[in-house]
């Protein structure tokens, strides 16, 4: 499936790039389209996210964070 923005539907990413992970919100290895999102830091390693259309608030992207190299996104 798709993930959108629930404020103006804009593409963000796809379910193949979700994965596994400690935290109660969804996290994804890529965007669907390199306009999919922005970012920018909000804090030193850790970066605020919005959708590339709208500007709405997706969340933060952890700088150093993710599945490792060749593990398993489930």
């Amino acid at each position: 499936g798709i993930y959108v923005c629930a404020k103006c539907g804009h593409e963000l990413f796809s379910s193949r790039a979700k994965y596994e992970h400690s935290s109660p919100w969804p996290a994804f290895t890529e965007t669907l389209r390199g306009d999919s999102v922005a970012k920018r830091q909000e804090r030193p390693g850790a970066l605020k996210v919005t959708c590339g259309k709208c500007g709405n608030g997706l969340g933060h992207e952890f700088l150093n964070d993710g599945p490792k190299k060749g593990q398993s996104r489930f």
